[in-house]
């Protein structure tokens, strides 16, 4: 008896309602990976998001991809963050501010560390995520430079290092009630790159490719 060959189906696009679960998931680690550090256990978790272990699991079969997904959704929404103070039309320094005290509530400072000592730092979507972010905000920063409003002496490192360190303490720290204090010491900063520069900064502006290299 000849036997049916089997019909190969295409793969279908996944549900709305896994996308709206992997979501959920996405967002509840990186409020407790800001809370509490990268070692949250998926428990906590999938309690957090509303759904079951087996679907943390299925989405993210260990903690490096969770982790690796929560860090390139951080640096989508602040390339977004980038791409609307591009797209404003006005002075090009307050596009550089509004860019700068939306990329710090993303809450980098908490989220850097695990890229250095939670997986791969050459994972390919860490990589893109990663370029992305650096050439657009190097636009933002270039147009407030030809503008003659920002001091050309500062790198997108110099940037970046100074929104994560300022933007919250450490996570795992309980120091939540600081982040009162983000925006105002923020715009301190901010104050600080206008030009014309009032001193002069010692050795050269950091690009985001030192910092990866001084934490290699």
């Amino acid at each position: 008896m000849q036997t049916a060959t089997p019909v190969q189906r295409k793969a279908g696009r996944p549900r709305a309602d896994a996308l709206r679960n992997r979501e959920r998931i996405v967002t509840a680690a990186r409020e407790m990976f800001v809370e509490h550090g990268p070692d949250v256990p998926f428990d906590e978790v999938a309690r957090r998001a509303g759904v079951g272990n087996a679907t943390v699991y299925r989405n993210f079969p260990d903690r490096d991809a969770l982790v690796r997904e929560v860090v390139c959704s951080v640096m989508d929404r602040t390339a977004r963050a980038a791409e609307v103070a591009l797209a404003e039309t006005g002075d090009a320094f307050e596009a550089l501010e509004r860019f700068v005290h939306a990329a710090a509530e993303e809450r980098i400072s908490a989220l850097c560390p695990m890229v250095s000592s939670t997986f791969d730092q050459h994972h390919p979507d860490l990589e893109a995520a990663r370029d992305r972010v650096e050439g657009l905000v190097a636009e933002v920063m270039a147009r407030a430079v030809a503008a003659g409003q920002l001091r050309p002496d500062v790198g997108v490192g110099d940037l970046m290092i100074a929104v994560a360190q300022l933007s919250r303490p450490p996570a795992g720290t309980g120091c939540l009630s600081a982040d009162r204090f983000v925006h105002r010491h923020l715009q301190l900063f901010l104050d600080g790159l206008r030009a014309p520069a009032t001193s002069a900064l010692p050795g050269t502006a950091v690009t985001l490719e030192d910092l990866r290299r001084s934490c290699g």
